[in-house]
């Protein structure tokens, strides 16, 4: 399986998705869109990654490639490729699909439970995954479902964590795929957002606990292991 990843400043890597794909075999190529470099060919990829990153989809008068990976995005959609984005990734299909992005009550930062509506189980990408999982969070904004998705995931303090279109396109507000390191980094290059609020944690509190990294890896493991038998199953 051919992957395909968009990235969106150099602090924001693949994580785990890497550690999966060497596993597995796969090969992954990637546009670093903040050095404005050029997009892939939609027929040179079965899986398409969108990882997260520090701007707003609604900044395109300050990153100008966000109109054009934008229309990137919806080609791959048109052309039902298999789709996942975490975090603005998940902005970026919901504002593809049709919805607005803007700010969300309150600002998430650290490890916070979501919980799976009863529509998860129609979605085989989380089949696998419990009720309840802790997860990491890093984000400011929120969107809408889109029209004809399925909702997936809520939480406490942030109704719309994860949605998807048809099987195989899957938008995740949340992370599943950082490690202990891009936290780290994250944390660095971060540092002036992480104010105290009803849901920020300390830094302390985010990296003290390694389990509840090899507790996500594990679950992304299981996502991509699930997208891919999708695909598999639709080529065959």
């Amino acid at each position: 399986m051919r992957i395909h990843c968009l990235l969106h400043a150099p602090h924001e890597g693949l994580g785990t998705i890497k550690l999966w794909a060497k596993a597995k075999g796969y090969i992954i190529t990637k546009t670093c869109l903040y050095n404005n470099e050029q997009l892939s060919l939609i027929k040179d990829f079965d899986l398409l990654v969108i990882m997260g990153g520090p701007m707003s989809v609604n900044d395109e008068n300050v990153y100008p490639w966000l109109k054009k990976e934008k229309e990137f995005i919806e080609f791959a959609i048109l052309k039902e490729k298999a789709v996942v984005g975490f975090c603005l990734g998940s902005q970026l299909i919901a504002n593809v699909l049709g919805s607005k992005i803007y700010k969300n009550k309150y600002k998430e930062i650290g490890w916070f439970d979501i919980t799976f509506t009863k529509n998860s189980n129609v979605i085989n990408a989380f089949n696998g995954f419990p009720a309840i999982l802790k997860v990491f969070q890093w984000h400011q904004e929120t969107f809408d479902i889109p029209k004809n998705c399925i909702h997936i995931a809520n939480s406490e303090y942030c109704e719309n964590q994860a949605f998807s279109y048809g099987k195989n396109i899957i938008a995740i507000q949340f992370h599943l795929e950082v490690t202990k390191k891009d936290v780290q980094n994250w944390i660095k290059t971060g540092r002036n957002e992480i104010t105290k609020d009803k849901y920020v944690q300390t830094e302390q509190e985010m990296l003290r606990e390694d389990r509840l990294f090899d507790i996500i890896k594990k679950y992304n493991f299981l996502l991509f292991d699930n997208l891919s038998r999708n695909i598999k199953n639709k080529k065959d």
